[in-house]
Formats: structure tokens, C-alpha cells, sequence
């Protein structure tokens, strides 16, 4: 796919449920950047759309043929009541398409949504030293609040989670 192609963001349908979880899955299988470790069955990644067509949106990236190069969404920070104005993100943009500026493009309406919905912090958390993502969160506006030491573990090893906070 040419690097020219434009691309919009638009919320997530049921319909992008497969192009997700190709993107979720590698990811699941061959990284650190989710802490899952069983890949998503379709069944499951609907469930997550519809969990996600509410105050805590989803998006997808597509270019002008509709092909999805990467999704992102807005999720409840923790459960109890006087967390509720507070949010987390996550990006994932496909392999083949990163480089082409898909996860600013997300993350920047990620923001906007957030604002949109009354949000007023947006938190972020990452295995430390990814450090395209982490650039990806400064470029818009995120700051380091902080390093969780081996709070994961994935492929044999504790991975330290880097969390990163901007305030809407």
C-alpha cells in the first residue's frame, strides 16, 4: 500500500472485528506491548466492539478503501466510582503500516473523544522502553508519571510497565 494513501478515523463496527483481531493477535503472539497471552477468538473481539460503542469509545483507522490499519480505544481506569472521569487508552497499528503516522492519527482523536465525553485524564500504560509508542504519547501531550517494576511477565521474563498520564 502506498505511503500517499489518506486515512481517516471513524468508531469501530462489528464489521472491523476480524481486521482487530489480526492486529490484536500478532501482537498477543509475537510481543510484549499487551500483557495477553491467549489470543482473541472473534466471539470475544465482538464482545469488546460492543463494550466499546458506548462513553468508552473504539476507532479505526481505514484508508480510502476501507482497509483498517490500526484501531484504538478509550477504556474505564479502574472500576470504583471516583475513578469515573478518568480514562486509558490503547493504539495498536498493523506492522505493515506503521511509520505512515496511523497511531498519531489515533491517539490525537482518542484525545478528542475523550475531551468530547467529559473526560479529565487519559492514562497510558506501556512495557518500559518501547520507545516509538512512548514518543507517539509525548508528541501528544502525555508525560512519565511513573515505572511499575515487574508487574508482568510474558515470554519468560518481568517486564516493567512505564505509565504516562495526560490531563484533558
Amino acid at each position: 500500500m502506498p505511503a500517499s494513501h489518506a486515512y481517516r478515523t471513524r468508531l469501530v463496527e462489528r464489521r472491523d472485528a476480524d481486521a482487530l483481531r489480526a492486529i490484536y493477535n500478532v501482537e498477543v503472539l509475537e510481543s510484549t506491548v499487551t500483557f495477553d497471552l491467549v489470543p482473541r477468538m472473534r466471539a470475544e473481539q465482538v464482545a469488546w466492539i460492543d463494550e466499546h460503542s458506548g462513553g468508552h469509545p473504539a476507532i479505526v483507522a481505514v484508508d480510502d478503501d476501507g482497509e483498517v490499519g490500526g484501531f484504538a480505544s478509550l477504556s474505564p481506569y479502574r472500576p470504583r466510582p471516583a475513578y469515573a472521569t478518568t480514562v486509558e487508552d490503547s493504539v495498536y497499528v498493523d506492522a505493515d503500516y506503521q511509520g505512515r503516522g496511523i497511531g498519531k492519527l489515533l491517539l490525537g482523536e482518542l484525545v478528542r473523544l475523550g475531551t468530547a465525553h467529559g473526560f479529565h485524564a487519559m492514562i497510558w500504560r506501556v512495557v518500559d522502553k518501547n520507545e516509538p509508542s512512548i514518543k507517539l504519547h509525548e508528541s501528544c501531550g502525555f508525560r512519565l508519571i511513573g515505572i511499575e517494576r515487574e508487574v508482568g511477565r510474558k515470554f519468560g521474563r518481568w517486564l516493567d510497565v512505564a505509565v504516562m498520564q495526560r490531563m484533558l
